[in-house]
């Protein structure tokens, strides 16, 4: 359900088109949000056949980039208050100083061949941690056989954010056979069912007043859309952040309660003509907290009238499915932005563009001539 205070305002819209849609998303990514919940299925089923190491271990690390690394930010937030370790994703060339033969380090990387992640594994390797790898194929998966790490090679040929069940379900499983979360086949059940649902109900046959996504990506149009959350939707704040980026290509933020009470309100406070450039998004949940629900209808309040505002509430009974219910309005709505911006949302052309110029420095090539080296008897 999408709560707006200011409603488009727009007679006819390109998104009550479905010819103009196809036109314009030539790659078909709406198509991933269609068929989330084929994917999740199958997500689900490919991870049945993860076989880990249950040595103990006194913390996890994710370690990966982009949409390979958003997983990691779900699953830190899933497991919060039901995993007695730490988890921590790491979005760098090294994992972090504590990580040691007790660290457990799931490298992500949906190409395999991301040289942040690459340097992670071969840095994890010589930290003699617990590893399991992640990924499509590529250098990752290579090194994994060849060093005889395990590894879940999942299906290739979409864009890596689009692969988000693929990445992120089987971390979950991994904990579930670690023994450090239960319940976890009745939960992707449920989260199935409402990501098919949801997927209905934003279909791009749908026309604009029945469909959350087609009306918040006409509410936020020519704004930089500003994504709140809050406990478990900290992370799926992120993720929309993110797809803003890549499939609408505009700039977006995201923040999460109560932290942004003691910082990001203020600058609220003399905002005056530059509030009409954003759009704030507050993810909501009909069981959140007394004092949650409170800070947020009171910082409504206090944020400028000029700003438009907007809630997008979440669905299911079971965290995974609200989890993955908002994710997938958020997927929706920033490729609904781009068709209404009359732009692709598949090509990254900016990110393609800095890989080209980052090989010019040959760090990968020195990346593999270290794992390389590993492999060497």
């Amino acid at each position: 359900m999408l709560v707006q205070t200011m409603k488009p305002r727009e007679p006819k819209s390109i998104l009550e088109n479905v010819n103009e849609i196809r036109r314009i998303d030539k790659s078909n990514m709406l198509q991933f949000c269609v068929e989330a919940s084929r994917h999740c299925r199958e997500a689900a089923k490919i991870s049945d056949k993860i076989s880990i190491d249950c040595a103990e271990v006194d913390n996890i690390v994710v370690a990966g980039m982009g949409g390979s690394a958003i997983g990691g930010e779900l699953l830190k937030d899933y497991a919060r208050n039901q995993t007695p370790i730490p988890i921590e994703v790491s979005r760098d060339y090294n994992l972090p100083a504590f990580a040691s033969k007790r660290s457990l380090a799931i490298i992500v990387s949906y190409s395999g061949e991301t040289e942040e992640s690459l340097s992670t594994f071969l840095d994890a390797a010589k930290k003699d941690c617990l590893i399991y790898c992640i990924s499509s194929g590529g250098r990752l998966i290579e090194y994994a056989a060849k060093l005889g790490k395990p590894y879940l090679r999942v299906p290739s040929g979409m864009p890596p954010r689009a692969a988000l069940p693929y990445l992120f379900l089987p971390q979950l499983v991994i904990l579930e056979k670690r023994g450090l979360i239960p319940g976890l086949s009745d939960a992707l059940s449920e989260a199935t069912q409402i990501a098919e649902r949801v997927s209905r109900e934003n279909a791009p046959e749908k026309p604009v007043n029945e469909s959350v996504a087609k009306s918040l990506a006409l509410g936020i149009k020519d704004t930089v859309p500003a994504v709140y959350g809050f406990g478990v939707y900290r992370g799926v704040a992120q993720r929309w952040k993110q797809q803003f980026n890549e499939n609408s290509k505009v700039p977006a933020r995201w923040e999460i309660f109560p932290e942004l009470d003691h910082n990001e309100i203020v600058g609220w406070e003399r905002a005056d003509f530059v509030a009409q450039i954003f759009s704030t998004i507050f993810i909501r949940d009909e069981n959140e907290a007394a004092e949650v629900r409170s800070r947020i209808e009171t910082t409504k309040k206090l944020m400028p009238r000029a700003s438009k505002k907007f809630e997008v509430w979440s669905q299911g009974k079971n965290v995974l499915a609200k989890m993955l219910s908002t994710i997938l309005v958020g997927d929706f709505a920033s490729v609904y932005l781009a068709i209404i911006r009359n732009v692709d949302p598949t090509p990254v052309k900016t990110i393609v563009e800095l890989k080209r110029k980052l090989s010019e420095t040959e760090k990968k090539e020195r990346i593999i001539q270290e794992l390389e080296k590993l492999k060497s008897p």
